[in-house]
Parts: structure tokens; sequence; C-alpha cells
């Protein structure tokens, strides 16, 4: 799962834009007549990227009559792209139509920072990492990094290559890879993980939001051997951004396969259901979420699930003495959008941030065989901030607490749990 860069260089650049009121602001609505012929597009500000992967996401069109909604899906399209700091659309009225000027404010790209995540196997994580967030101008990101656990101190490490790319030159072929050596002892499952690893994923969009999923891994653990899979899927996804998404669903289907016939140790399979839900009124977001993974078959100790914490269940710590082959993870949110995002620049490098209230109700089913029952169930209230970030969409400080618990707990994460909770063990 990609990183790229990490909110410890994030909020030291917003303290400092802070300290010194270095925020701008521009109106994002245009001053421009609905109705009106559009007679030309311009594109402003694209020093590193390729016109053709902004072109790609409008809606208004050069001939056609100019429309506001159209452009308000423009905007939250463009923004889900990651690449800029601020979109404002200028629009110059003629005799014959509109000349329409997006205007972009480009993300700095080469990134020196630290490296952090989190992890239920191996809690936080920070090393060093270098990453380019728009490679070729052609929104391919590419990051090499190297990371050791906090606590115990450098007891797990982790060398890692990622890339990935919505498109693949001008085909809507969406593509993923990811390279990765671990030396960690693995406390929720005792053993010593000591893997190689790699993943690649294709996804085609072959009309309007369907598209069919190819994937493929390799992993070599020591004192194991090799664990290959291959996995089938299709998704729907019509969200209006896929970055702090506000409307819209996320649907996808998949099954893997985990070694039999392709060798190894293991022989068994996932069947996956991850379903998002978003409806956005106002400065009111709600969310609701539903991953189940269903396993059946011969499955390594090194493969077991595990509940409890920032990416999966809130108000809970990861145990290991809990684990189980398949389960459900059930999240419904409300977010409320405090501050709009809104673009900074410190020192040349342009950013963007915003703030969101947060609170909610984790419902978790862990359980071996046969049906989940209610002693498989448990679940969990919390409540938080999430500040929107540049690549890592969001960092999620939020208190759980449930009354089967220890009292309340502080949860830490990045990304949206919706993404996170499919990576959390790694």
């Amino acid at each position: 799962m990609k990183t790229f860069f990490t909110p410890h260089f994030l909020l030291f650049c917003m303290f400092l834009s802070f300290m010194g009121g270095g925020f701008s602001f521009a109106a994002i609505t245009p001053s421009c007549e609905e109705g009106f012929p559009v007679t030309k597009i311009t594109f402003s500000g694209l020093n590193n990227t390729r016109h053709r992967v902004v072109a790609r996401e409008l809606l208004n069109q050069v001939s056609k009559p100019f429309s506001l909604q159209q452009w308000d899906a423009e905007l939250r399209r463009l923004q889900g792209l990651d690449l800029f700091s601020e979109v404002t659309l200028a629009c110059e009225k003629g005799a014959d139509g509109l000349a329409l000027t997006y205007q972009f404010t480009e993300l700095f790209y080469w990134i020196p920072s630290p490296a952090g995540k989190k992890t239920d196997q191996d809690g936080w994580m920070l090393g060093l990492a270098l990453a380019h967030l728009n490679l070729l101008g052609d929104d391919i990101r590419a990051e090499v990094q190297y990371r050791a656990s906090l606590d115990p101190w450098m007891d797990a490490q982790e060398y890692a290559f990622y890339t990935s790319s919505p498109w693949l030159l001008n085909y809507p072929v969406g593509w993923n890879l990811e390279f990765l050596r671990t030396d960690s002892w693995d406390n929720l499952r005792n053993y010593q993980d000591r893997s190689w690893y790699a993943h690649g994923d294709l996804k085609e969009a072959l009309w309007k939001s369907l598209a069919p999923l190819l994937s493929g891994s390799y992993r070599y653990l020591e004192k194991v051997g090799s664990i290959p899979d291959v996995g089938v899927g299709i998704l729907w996804d019509n969200r209006d951004s896929e970055m702090d998404s506000r409307n819209g669903f996320y649907e996808e289907l998949r099954a893997t396969q985990y070694g039999g016939f392709l060798g190894g140790p293991e022989d068994y399979q996932e069947y996956l259901w991850d379903s998002r839900v978003y409806f956005g009124v106002d400065r009111f977001i709600s969310h609701l979420g539903w991953l189940a993974r269903y396993r059946p078959g011969d499955q390594g100790v090194y493969d077991r699930l595990q509940q409890g914490g920032a990416n999966s269940l809130r108000g809970f710590d990861s145990d290991s003495a809990i684990h189980g082959k398949h389960e459900i993870l059930l999240n419904a949110e409300e977010r409320f959008v405090l501050l709009e995002r809104r673009p900074v620049s410190v020192f040349g490098a342009n950013l963007f941030w915003g703030l969101q209230l947060v609170g909610g109700v984790d419902g978790a089913f862990l359980w071996d065989e046969g049906v989940p029952g209610w002693d498989n169930y448990r679940s969990a209230v919390y409540a938080g901030v999430h500040l929107v970030i540049p690549a890592l969409d969001r960092l999620r400080i939020e208190v759980g607490y449930s009354p089967d618990g220890d009292g309340p707990k502080i949860a830490i994460g990045l990304f949206e749990k919706a993404v996170s909770q499919r990576w959390r063990s790694r």
C-alpha cells in the first residue's frame, strides 16, 4: 500500500504557514453564465503535468453549452487526481460564447521526506523515502523507502518500492506494482516474518464506472516457502472523487486463489466484498462501509486475520489471542466539514489541507467455521478529527470506546479506514 509522503512533513509545513499567516484562498466558483456555448478551452499552470491528464477529466466541451453543475463535478474529479493544490476556472465572454481557462497550481512532486505508516503487526514505523507524485507528467506515482519500527526500536524493518497510475499512457487501464522486503517479529501471529513480496493489480474501465480486476502476488517466506496468489474481480465505482469522497458508491467483488494448484503450502480461497457508500448534503457527509472476507480452505497462521485498532475496530487493541479465518467489518460514519480543502504554500512547496469532525460506529465479526454468531461480534463508538492532506487522503485522530473493551482507546491512522482496513496487517 502506497504511503508516498507522511503527515510529519505536512504538519510541519502547515505549522509554519499558520504561524506566518501564509494561507492563500481563491474562489473556485467561476463567474460564468450557464447556457452559453463553449468556444475554447485552455489550460494554465501545467508545468509538469501533461494536458491529457486533465483533459480526460473534463465534462464541459467545446461547442456545447457551459454547465456550472458539470464544473462542480469537474472540480471534484480534478481534485481527486491529487496532483494540484488548487484548481480554478476563468471565463472570457465573447460574441460567440465563452472561452474557458482552467488554472492549476501543481503540488510539489519530488519528495525526500520521512516515511511512516501504522499497521496492526508493527505499530508505527518510521524511516526515509524518496517519492515522485507525477512521474513523466502522466499521473504516475513512484516511491522507494526504508522503514523501521519505533517500539520495539528497529525490531521490524521494511524496504519497499511502489508505483501506480490510474491510466496506462492514454488508455483507461489502472495499474499498481508493489515490492517489499520485510524482517519483523509478528507478535500477533507469533512468527518471524522474513519475506519478499511482489504484487500487481490491473483495472480496465470498460463502461463508465465498471471495471474488471486482475491481480497476482508472489511472497517468499523464510522457513515456509513460496506463497503465490491470483485474483479476479469486478468493480463498480461512481464516486465523485477517489480522495475525500462526498457522493457515490464503490462496490468490489473479488475472488482470489492462494496456493493450491499455484503451488505452496497453502490452499484456500478468499471471496471478498468491499462496499462503500457516500452521501453528502452541504457540509455533512454520511458514509456506510462493509468489508466481508470469506476464506475457506487450508490457511497458514501467517495469513490469519486480527482485529482491533485504527484500521479495523476502534475502541479495541489488536490481541494475539483473538484471530480468525473469516471476517466482516461494518462502519457507519458521519463527517462534518469544518474547514474545506484550501491551498497553502511553504518555501515554494504547494500543499493543501482541510479539517473534518467525525463520529461513528464500528462493528466486526471474526470467526473460523460455519456461520458467525453474536459471540463472534464486537462493536465500538468513536469520534475525532480528520486532517485532509495530499497523497494520504487524511490523517485520522480518533477516540474509540466499547463497554466490552478496556476503556477509551486513542486511534491514529492514515488514509480512509475503508482503504487501510484492506492492508492493515502489513
